[in-house]
């Protein structure tokens, strides 16, 4: 599937990727419903589990948001803005040996019913997770100046999140951020 839209955010802080966290679980609960399908790739440390959390705690959800490591994948119920039920996946695929193994836990059937699917490391995936709605790139590692208080800080490490949209949905997702 073609690229549609791609966007480069900068993300100076932790409340940064709140932000972004919350604008994408703003225009997931306005959406009626649907598959909704974001990959977010990046290094370890990169805030992969720090945007699922914040998007899960935009979405209303006041548990413990578990990372799901070991778990491949964790479940969460919470509600859209019109009240109506919306299913959240959180997977982590970091531990998969082989793509093959995204078959073998049976998690494509998470794909074909009304859901939000967050999909971290989805590269350990290969091609079987297929084209997402939204893939974001998230970036710890990043030279160059910082701005603080309105002044450069030269050669400070900062964060960046690179939005592709491949999908309309995608592209709504792209434009609430």
């Amino acid at each position: 599937m073609p690229l549609l839209e791609e966007r480069i955010l900068p993300l100076p802080d932790e409340a940064a990727t709140h932000r972004l966290g919350a604008a994408l679980a703003q225009a997931v609960s306005q959406m009626p419903p649907r598959t909704v399908h974001v990959q977010l790739s990046g290094d370890l440390g990169a805030g992969k589990t720090t945007l699922s959390r914040a998007v899960l705690r935009a979405l209303g959800h006041a548990g413990k948001v578990r990372s799901p490591t070991y778990t491949l994948c964790e479940p969460y119920a919470v509600q859209r803005a019109d009240g109506s039920a919306l299913t959240v996946y959180h997977f982590d695929l970091y531990r998969f040996a082989d793509p093959e193994e995204w078959i073998d836990a049976g998690f494509r059937d998470c794909f074909a019913e009304p859901a939000f699917n967050l999909v971290e490391w989805p590269e350990k995936a290969g091609r079987l997770l297929g084209e997402p709605d939204l893939h974001v790139l998230l970036q710890s590692d990043i030279r160059g100046p910082r701005i603080v208080d309105n002044e450069a800080e030269a050669g400070a490490d900062r964060r960046m999140a690179t939005l592709r949209a491949y999908t309309p949905t995608g592209v709504i997702l792209l434009n609430a951020c």
